[in-house]
């Protein structure tokens, strides 16, 4: 059997795995678009990132393209070739060296080489972008200052040399700041970059399996999430948003931003800056809350809150509960409707991380057509509440004037149900 021939029998071999595993978890699931991946021709990516460890976002997301969504080295994978690779630090538990030698790809040692492959123009047909973790220095926020500016900066200077584009990826928020992330964006729209970014929280499974009903009148939203509340606040605000860009008109934009921390937090809750019974339908649906019999306010002992007043009227609140919540959770009032709306944001929260597939399906979707599988608009309305929420923390909780979040945007995209994941047998 010649190479070509046993490249194809292992493709289609991995698929038939792939397709019983899907089958077994949820008999209802549509194996057309595994298929579709298989036979399509992969389009050649370079990835940029800054530290390429164990269960980084680089491995959870890099290592898919090499060793297949379960990260085992079977089953399917998606339709991109991993052709060069350019990390910005190496330390101790560096994956790169030993994954170049085993994938056959290029290991630069410069954006633009990863880029051109040593030709002088580009060379490839993708970028990622996944600046996330690293010995970086904080921001006077309290942000990480991954290089996202600089990095984006040596990528458009290949693309500004050799007179095209190809479309971008960003891995989470757009930048640790206002200024940097609005200049990402203006680059991508003046050179007419396909780009997107964001999170893996908002496509992944949700339970029970909501949405905001497109164009309903959201009222109010509260969000709830865990774990440092600069880089899982992020996430949490990306679910939040992925939600109520649905709503009636589309997004419009956000006029103010404040953080509260400690007592502010119960003295808000008090003063139904948001609404307690939305914040109880949110950690409702969590199943593995902790310490659920106790009052909040003895269970969570540094809360925080993010409160979000959106233009047209929208009231939106994200708080950051350690102590007792480990996971994403929201619900939402819609206008004519009595029910409170909760789901959570299910993660697959051990190796292999599951939810990051579906994160590299939309990846991997962009890549093929040129077009974003959903908004950079979100990520950068996120960014910048994020931004403006981590000021009004250093400023005890003033709030943030935030005129320059006038975005306006519809999205397209629509969620749908990912398969339950079931381990196999020494996956």
């Amino acid at each position: 059997m010649n190479a070509g021939l046993r490249r194809t029998a292992a493709a289609v071999i991995g698929l038939l795995g792939f397709l019983s595993v899907a089958i077994t978890a949820d008999g209802t699931e549509n194996a057309a678009p595994a298929i579709a991946a298989a036979l399509r021709k992969p389009v050649r990516v370079a990835a940029i990132v800054t530290v390429y460890r164990h269960n980084t976002h680089a491995d959870v997301i890099v290592s898919r393209i090499l060793e297949g969504y379960r990260l085992n080295g079977r089953g399917p994978r998606p339709s991109l070739k991993l052709v060069s690779l350019y990390v910005d630090q190496t330390s101790p538990g560096d994956m790169s060296r030993r994954m170049a030698a085993k994938h056959k790809f290029l290991l630069a040692g410069s954006v633009q080489k990863a880029l051109t492959l040593g030709t002088g123009k580009l060379s490839v047909d993708g970028v990622l972008l996944i600046a996330e973790h690293g010995k970086y220095g904080l921001s006077k926020t309290g942000q990480r200052l991954y290089p996202k500016r600089r990095l984006f900066a040596e990528i458009v200077k290949v693309f500004q040399r050799s007179g095209r584009v190809v479309p971008v990826f960003s891995d989470k928020h757009l930048s640790d700041n206002w200024t940097d992330a609005a200049w990402i964006d203006r680059t991508a729209r003046r050179m007419k970059i396909p780009m997107m970014a964001g999170s893996s929280v908002p496509s992944y499974r949700r339970e029970p399996p909501l949405d905001v009903k497109r164009h309903a009148v959201v009222e109010e939203i509260v969000a709830v999430s865990y774990g440092g509340v600069e880089s899982y606040g992020f996430h949490a605000l990306e679910m939040m948003q992925s939600l109520v860009e649905r709503r009636k008109g589309g997004e419009t934009g956000v006029l103010s931003v404040q953080c509260l921390s400690g007592d502010a937090v119960w003295k808000a809750r008090k003063e139904k800056v948001f609404s307690d019974d939305l914040l109880q339908a949110a950690l409702k649906v969590s199943k593995k809350r902790r310490r659920a019999e106790r009052p909040l306010t003895e269970s969570v002992k540094s809360p925080t809150v993010f409160v979000i007043r959106y233009r047209d009227g929208l009231r939106a609140s994200v708080l950051v509960l350690n102590g007792t919540a480990t996971e994403f959770s929201a619900a939402w009032r819609v206008r004519g409707d009595k029910r409170i709306r909760a789901t959570l944001f299910a993660l697959q929260d051990a190796r292999p991380f599951m939810h990051f597939t579906y994160l590299l399906q939309g990846i991997e979707k962009m890549m093929h057509s040129r077009k974003p599988t959903w908004p950079v608009e979100r990520t950068l309305l996120t960014t910048g509440i994020l931004h403006a929420a981590m000021l009004s923390k250093t400023k005890n909780g003033k709030r943030i004037d935030t005129r320059n979040l006038n975005i306006a945007y519809r999205s397209g995209w629509n969620w749908t149900q990912p398969p339950v994941f079931r381990p196999i047998e020494k996956d």
